[in-house]
């Protein structure tokens, strides 16, 4: 029985939101169940990429805390729409580029896809403590950005020597499939390069595969279309 007047396009934004939350979230704790993991140790990261800053508090009101952009002119925007979202955390998760380390650095709680040891330095010297992550390309994709796995010693340590940086994990993105288990080898190869660098933190797997990446240790697992529907424009 109604008892006022809504806005139907509220209703219907924020039905479908809860009830899509529910479902990545019983995904989640099915997933940490065959794994023997404690679904409370997985972070949810909506990513809130190309959707306004209304949808973002939407997720805020139904409980999520973290948030992924992968741009930092559009987050720019959304911005000051959300600072009164106390305990959000919004986390970097598209390639950055050095000249944009001061500002994003400015914008982020986390930036998850640090590369080159430049663009590490640089978000030091923007003066604010910030947690940070190593993205690994263990992808062939020339469209995927990423450290070679080779090379991640030497960015591990100068991370770790960066007084304004907290290494917080690796992150990696792997290619496409129709089958989430084809992704299983790189979420794998992600936790032991992890392992022999005594790093915990693993930003790993999306809407399609979170329960391979689970299954294979993810700590941080990074969902959009599971969440807020298909996108217009990537």
């Amino acid at each position: 029985m109604e008892t006022g007047p809504r806005s139907p396009l509220k209703s219907t934004v924020v039905s479908d939101l809860e009830r899509n939350l529910e479902q990545v979230r019983e995904r989640i704790r099915s997933a940490a169940a065959r794994a023997g993991r404690d679904p409370g140790e997985i972070t949810l990261i909506a990513v809130s990429k190309v959707f306004p800053a209304g949808a973002i508090r939407e997720a805020y009101a139904l409980g999520l805390r973290d948030f992924g952009e992968n741009y930092v002119q559009e987050f720019e925007g959304k911005a000051p729409l959300l600072r009164d979202l106390e305990g959000a955390r919004f986390h970097l998760i598209g390639h950055l580029q050095s000249n944009k380390a001061r500002r994003a650095a400015e914008l982020f709680d986390s930036i998850q896809s640090v590369d080159t040891e430049k663009l590490a330095r640089r978000l030091n010297d923007a003066g604010k403590p910030l947690e940070v992550m190593i993205e690994v390309k263990l992808s062939p994709e020339e469209s995927k950005s990423g450290l070679d796995p080779q090379a991640a010693a030497p960015l591990i340590a100068a991370v770790r020597a960066l007084p304004n940086l907290r290494l917080r994990g690796l992150m990696t993105m792997p290619p496409w499939f129709d089958d989430p288990e084809d992704a299983r080898p790189y979420f794998r190869r992600l936790r032991e390069l992890a392992a022999h660098h005594g790093v915990t933190g693993l930003s790993m797997g999306m809407s399609g595969d979170l329960e391979v990446a689970i299954e294979e240790g993810a700590t941080h697992v990074r969902v959009g279309t599971a969440l807020f529907g298909p996108r217009k424009h990537d």
